[in-house]
């Protein structure tokens, strides 16, 4: 790739009068040597993945072999068709759609790991409740994931984005960040505009710990997606705006590694502290075991 940084990714293309999906769908096929149709193919083929796990989420018992978690993206619908919701039609759609995939992914179906499988649920739940509000083509959505690709690139070659190496931060951040700027390049954002979305994003998930309880992913992992996904659209909309992360999204980035350095092995996956060794977390370990 022909940048390591974010301010590097954005200096590119605009350089190139280009979107950041543009610019790295280009990347990809130099980095592959495979040509565009191909690359665009592959990418189009996980798209149409994510939204078959939104769909096998709402309509389907998505109850996880462990038993704790499954069907509350199911509620989260029909609350929607019942009443207003409280955080308005579009943000508890995407907040749905990740709940979706999310307990797609916990109940051993078909996801795609973005950039993980525990932070599954944020970029489908972001880009597909996107495209049925603004009626964009499947081919436009493409390119938001190569848009959060290349975010997604940059954050993994200069910090984390496992939870075992940098807490959930790294992972539901990650997610976080990457819709966050991939939305705003897909909705006519300049490449900074775009840029100043991770930023926004990511400083809002510093020091989130990985605390799963009897190390599935399940709890709190599904509802941190849901809760991802609103926060994606509330730092791309104020990019958006014009609202810009006054500590620079490169300088945010460096900061998730240096926390995640820092962060107790307890808090990196390990179900060692956090939520997973309260009472009931323990509880719930135990009965586990001894089934």
């Amino acid at each position: 790739m022909n940048f390591r940084t974010l301010k590097e990714l954005a200096g590119l293309a605009e350089a190139r009068s280009s979107t950041l999906g543009e610019l790295m769908l280009e990347e990809q096929c130099q980095e592959s040597g495979e040509d565009r149709d191909t690359v665009f193919r592959q990418m189009l083929e996980y798209y149409l993945i994510m939204k078959t796990a939104v769909d096998q989420g709402i309509r389907t018992d998505t109850v996880s072999k462990s038993g704790l978690t499954g069907g509350d993206a199911r509620r989260m619908s029909a609350y929607r068709e019942q009443s207003p919701s409280l955080l308005g039609e579009h943000a508890s759609l995407a907040m749905t759609y990740a709940l979706a995939v999310s307990e797609v992914n916990a109940s051993m179906g078909r996801i795609i790991a973005t950039p993980t499988a525990g932070s599954c649920g944020i970029i489908p739940g972001v880009l597909i409740s996107s495209q049925e509000r603004f009626g964009w083509s499947d081919d436009q959505m493409v390119y938001g994931l190569f848009a959060a690709g290349a975010i997604g690139y940059v954050i993994a070659n200069n910090s984390f984005i496992s939870g075992a190496e940098g807490g959930c931060q790294a992972e539901v951040g990650s997610a976080i960040g990457m819709a966050a700027g991939a939305l705003a390049d897909i909705r006519g954002g300049t490449p900074a505009q775009a840029i100043h979305a991770v930023g926004l994003a990511l400083k809002n998930t510093l020091g989130l710990i990985c605390d799963p309880v009897a190390g599935l992913v399940e709890i709190p992992c599904i509802v941190r997606n849901g809760f991802g996904a609103i926060t994606a659209l509330g730092a791309a909309d104020m990019a958006l705006a014009g609202v810009r992360s006054i500590i620079p999204s490169d300088e945010v980035v460096q900061v998730m590694l240096e926390v995640g350095s820092a962060m107790p092995e307890s808090l990196r996956e390990t179900a060692g502290g956090g939520l997973a060794q309260t009472p009931t977390g323990r509880r719930i370990t135990r009965d586990l075991q001894q089934r």
